[in-house]
């Protein structure tokens, strides 16, 4: 008999961490903005926050028994095995649900990225692929809890993989690819030590948490967790108008966002930005336009604005944002909300 699923609380149902939520919603929309960072204390509901957006994502459709997860439907995405397979009896569509695959801290980069069979390729002539964390992370949410305890080389390698989507091994002279479009979530507790900034510069969105000093959003946060833990099915079901509206919502957008074109007073705010916060590289420009535009189709809109690119301004710019060791990697948001508004207008 196989083991119950055991409830997830709702993503509709988490009070307060805005920030954080529409950060993992942006990334939903568009994995390629290259992941989310979330900075904080422990018990600011962060792996809560994970596990609720992937629960709160529809089935996806894959090829059936693929075992880096491919999507069924786009050809330019399919893993060798998949293309040698399109067109037989065994090329079939399958339903799957979204899953949150978890990366340990001791994970090696064979076991991240998966490996080849070297002795295989040279007997056979034909290249055997043993799948690793990025093939079962492909079209899910991979979660690395601690992400600032991993080696750099590994963090690196997530990156590169959440940047491209796709995944490169290379051994011996013999190479494979395969796709590996994933949500990207890093959570870390700055008190156990930060990312370099290359890395940093790396993660496509940077929120950081705390818990919440309001007395009565404590209370409610409180009741809420009381009542999901005492009910759950209850919990859920009075939750699920919300949770709908929602997965609608992310739904609509990811249709849409593939078709927005940003004009040129877009790009205009997305290189005068980084540029004014002294910014390197043109990285932040890529993923302040990336971001605005899944925003804007969040906001059920085919078309993105200025506006857009300074509202996803505060997850974007400061984890990038230069400083020495005296200076901590916050942003100075009354200063940012003031040249912005008087740059572009309010919004």
């Amino acid at each position: 008999m196989s083991e119950k699923k055991r409830p997830v609380y709702p993503f509709s149902a988490i009070v307060g961490q805005e920030s954080m939520k529409e950060a993992l919603i942006l990334n939903t929309i568009n994995p390629l903005i290259g992941g989310v960072l979330i900075r904080g204390e422990k018990g600011t509901a962060k792996s809560t926050a994970v596990r609720a957006l992937a629960d709160l994502l529809p089935e996806r459709e894959v090829v059936a028994g693929c075992a880096c997860g491919c999507e069924w439907g786009r050809r330019d995405d399919l893993c060798p095995e998949c293309l040698e397979m399109e067109g037989t009896s065994r090329f079939e569509k399958a339903m799957v649900p979204m899953r949150v695959v978890e990366l340990p801290l001791s994970s090696t980069e064979d076991r991240v990225a998966g490996t080849l069979d070297i002795e295989h390729a040279i007997s056979t002539g034909r290249k055997k692929f043993e799948p690793g964390v990025l093939a079962r992370a492909n079209g899910n949410i991979l979660y690395v809890d601690e992400v600032n305890l991993l080696d750099d080389h590994i963090v690196d390698l997530l990156l590169d993989a959440a940047a491209m989507g796709v995944n490169y091994i290379e051994r011996e002279g013999i190479s494979y690819s395969h796709p590996s479009r994933f949500i990207l979530v890093g959570t870390m507790n700055p008190e156990e030590g930060d990312l370099r900034p290359q890395l940093l510069d790396r993660f496509g969105l940077a929120v950081d948490v705390e818990a919440e000093h309001d007395e009565d959003r404590r209370m409610e946060i409180v009741m809420r967790r009381m009542d999901f833990e005492k009910d759950p099915d209850g919990f859920r079901d009075d939750h699920e108008p919300e949770q709908d509206v929602m997965r609608r919502r992310i739904l609509d957008a990811r249709s849409v966002v593939r078709e927005i074109e940003p004009g040129r007073d877009v790009i205009h705010a997305a290189v005068r930005i980084p540029l004014y916060l002294g910014v390197d590289g043109h990285r932040a420009d890529l993923t302040l336009i990336k971001a605005a535009c899944a925003y804007a189709a969040y906001g059920g809109r085919d078309t993105v604005t200025p506006h857009d690119v300074v509202h996803v301004s505060k997850v974007v710019m400061p984890h990038r944002m230069r400083r020495n060791p005296f200076q901590d990697s916050t942003l100075n948001t009354e200063e940012l909300d003031a040249w912005l508004q008087s740059t572009f207008g309010k919004n």
